[in-house]
């Protein structure tokens, strides 16, 4: 009789998440989807409690994902999080805040930062956690 196999210690590794790079912009690096798509932070989240759904969410898509989102560039992989919004689907944070995309823009764009609509300014957010200026 052979002998049984031991179970695995490592569970497997789960899917990878949305890549989020950083690229250069009339705002000085900041961070895109893979895709180029531009990232946004909205100013009245102060926590990684989105606040932006409805009206706000249709205008403002939130970034998600199915998985641990991936840094790549000079994105800070510690940065890097996920917050559960209302409808429980997963949404990347960065520096304790949600991302957003802006709905009307084409990869590569950036026309919405220091855009205050919706009961806020919206930002693009850099490489290290800030707001552009």
């Amino acid at each position: 009789m052979e002998p049984t196999p031991e179970p695995s210690e490592t569970e497997p590794a789960a899917d990878p998440g949305i890549t989020i790079t950083s690229a250069g912009s009339d705002f000085g690096p900041m961070l895109f989807d893979s895709s180029r798509q531009a990232i946004y932070i909205f100013e009245i989240e102060t926590t990684d409690e989105p606040r932006c759904y409805g009206t706000c969410e249709n205008a403002w898509p939130p970034v998600l994902t199915d998985g641990a989102p991936v840094a790549a560039g000079d994105v800070s992989a510690a940065m890097l999080g996920t917050t559960t919004r209302s409808d429980g689907t997963t949404q990347v944070t960065y520096n304790g805040h949600p991302l957003y995309y802006y709905a009307h823009e084409a990869p590569g764009e950036v026309r919405c930062h220091n855009v205050d609509i919706h009961g806020g300014f919206w930002w693009v957010i850099q490489p290290n956690g800030t707001r552009a200026p």
